[in-house]
């Protein structure tokens, strides 16, 4: 019976909240990382940094022929302006901590500091991972051997969840978080004055109907049963009330939890874009790019993790069916050993605004939570 020391909950606030004062954007995170680093050293951990160019990696070596457990915690914050009235509001303007990584760096130093006093039969590594916004930084540290040396058997983390109140944990086996793909359009008509639009090839008309009939292939393009979004998110033509744009310029993202619409959606983005703009004489140029995979949880090592989350918090307190469209590149861990992802409960009991927004704030109790669970199932992994 492996007996853990109790959390250090006013380092564990103290740590976020330092944090959450210094955003940094995606591969931008030198002090965040010099921070993590230096604390990971004092505890016995072997370090080493720029990995997946910010990223740090530390381990704790068990037996050679023990298995090793992969804890992962994202760095990266955002471009938005903080518009939060708290002590320890950023000090930097226009980048904001609005997804809670600055929480996540926070509960993984901690669980380091309550494994490094334990005597686990297995390795222990933690991943402190850059630009998970920019949905590459998971990407950038596999390709620099995050996954060997030791070989990672499992990878678990968790996100801290304003959508589910603190107090609660979500588990889902399976499918557990969208694919991210990104699609730019550009239509190439021709210009021309505006009382005169026979003259010309309006690319804002034709960008208009690429935009309606984008929408058509989640309604007839799609299996029902099958989950997608198609969202045309930036639309840009034009720079004067009396002048036909040559060209109009779209952007978008794609969300599925893969399938045969994941599998055809880049087809379908250029067919319809194609399609519309010869329709109008004009013509459509579409780079379509896949930045994160859908996220997919294993089965045993979700009943583990939940197993975990119900002498934590409680069975009613667990959430077995919580999934989103957001997308997170732990996609790419999970992709190549096996794992889960859980969100832990953040909300406070009057409320919290979501995610990416400039008034996003947690429940600090919700970090207590999520080192909780995140040690007892290193433990239990490697038990």
């Amino acid at each position: 019976m492996i007996t853990l020391p109790p959390v250090d909950r006013s380092t564990l606030v103290a740590t976020r909240r330092d944090i959450h004062q210094h955003p940094e954007l995606g591969f931008e995170e030198t002090r965040t990382a010099a921070l993590a680093a230096d604390r990971l050293r004092s505890l016995g951990y072997q370090v080493k940094t720029g990995v997946g160019r910010t990223g740090v990696v530390a381990v704790r070596n068990g037996r050679a022929d023990a298995r090793c457990v992969l804890l992962r915690a994202d760095m990266d914050a955002l471009p938005i302006e903080e518009a939060n009235a708290v002590p320890y509001r950023s000090q930097h303007p226009g980048k904001m901590h609005a997804c809670g990584h600055d929480g996540h760096v926070a509960i993984g130093l901690e669980v380091a500091r309550r494994l490094a006093a334990l005597d686990l039969p297995g390795s222990v590594k933690f991943a402190f991972q850059p630009a998970e916004e920019a949905s590459n930084g998971a990407q950038a540290m596999i390709v620099d051997g995050v996954l060997e040396a030791p070989q990672v058997s499992a990878a678990f983390g968790i996100h801290l969840w304003n959508e589910l109140p603190v107090g609660t944990i979500a588990v889902t086996p399976g499918p557990f978080m969208a694919s991210v793909d990104q699609f730019e359009i550009t239509i190439h008509g021709r210009g021309g004055h505006a009382a005169a639009p026979h003259q010309a090839i309006d690319s804002v008309l034709v960008a208009a109907h690429v935009v309606t009939a984008l929408q058509s292939l989640i309604s007839r393009r799609r299996d029902p049963l099958e989950e997608a979004v198609v969202s045309v998110t930036e639309v840009h033509a034009g720079r004067a009330f009396n002048v036909i744009p040559a060209r109009a310029d779209l952007r978008g993202t794609v969300r599925t939890f893969g399938g045969r619409f994941y599998e055809r959606a880049p087809q379908l983005i250029e067919e319809t874009a194609q399609g519309i703009a010869a329709a109008f004489g004009a013509r459509a140029e579409v780079q379509y790019r896949r930045l994160s995979a859908p996220l997919v949880n294993d089965r045993q090592l979700s009943d583990l993790v939940r197993d975990v989350a119900v002498d934590l918090v409680g069975r009613t307190n667990v959430r077995d069916s919580v999934r989103t469209m957001g997308g997170e590149d732990m996609a790419y861990f999970l992709e190549r050993v096996p794992g889960c992802f859980a969100f832990v409960g953040s909300a406070g009991s009057s409320g919290s605004a979501p995610h990416h927004s400039p008034t996003f704030d947690i429940d600090e109790e919700s970090l207590v939570i999520g080192a909780e669970l995140l040690t007892r199932t290193a433990v239990r992994f490697l038990s």
